[in-house]
């Protein structure tokens, strides 16, 4: 999988240990586990999926350049919107110093608990909670990144991101027909935005369930 993912174009190094470090079969059901490493997503219950290794790794790379990351080699202080089974988490828990995970559907939560249970690699925080929010008292992040899009980029994660930090999410871009990948920059000067490339992600959604 790492070797298809250099060949895609990924050249962040840390990331490519990260994805060679974490066993990706381990977050997904024993059914599918050999097709865990496959350039595909997969169901994880309740609707949604576990994400294209390949679009992963495209959005922890798009974070390492943000001023932030870019300056100190790491990602910082990161929050992650949707947990979902917790292998993004775990990724950014070798490239982050700290990983907030909100995640607003309480088995998917609590799976990603099972599944992290004895990862003793970063420090993560797993969050149940509505993601749109953020999360306030951790707040400000080097970081932000989702695993979910919607028409709209809510107020509480551009708030909660801090200067010079960078955020990567899905979001549906009517002039592409779809979901492309939107990377914001926060500067003093005001927030600096980019559309990236097509993607398809679950819809964000507010509440928890």
């Amino acid at each position: 999988m790492v070797a298809r993912l250099r060949a895609d174009g990924i050249r962040n190094e840390a990331v490519l240990q990260a994805f060679a470090r974490v066993p990706r079969h381990r977050f997904v059901d024993s059914a599918l586990a050999n097709q865990a490493y496959e350039d595909t997503s997969l169901p994880i219950g309740l609707g949604q999926t576990i994400s294209k290794p390949s679009v992963v790794a495209r959005m922890l790379a798009l974070l390492f350049e943000g001023e932030r990351a870019a300056a100190s080699g790491r990602l910082g202080r990161v929050l992650e919107v949707g947990t979902g089974c917790g292998y993004q988490t775990a990724l950014l828990g070798l490239l982050a110093s700290q990983v907030v995970s909100i995640e607003r559907l309480k088995p998917l939560h609590e799976k990603a608990r099972d599944n992290l249970a004895g990862w003793r690699d970063g420090d993560l925080r797993l969050v149940w909670g509505d993601g749109r929010l953020g999360h306030a008292p951790r707040a400000p992040f080097d970081a932000i990144v989702a695993a979910a899009g919607g028409d709209d980029l809510p107020p509480a994660w551009t708030e909660q991101l801090a200067e010079g930090g960078r955020l990567v999410a899905p979001m549906h871009d009517a002039a592409a027909g779809g979901q492309v990948l939107l990377v914001i920059d926060k500067r003093a000067d005001g927030l600096r935005r980019q559309r990236r490339d097509a993607v398809h992600f679950v819809p964000l959604k507010s509440g928890t369930a």
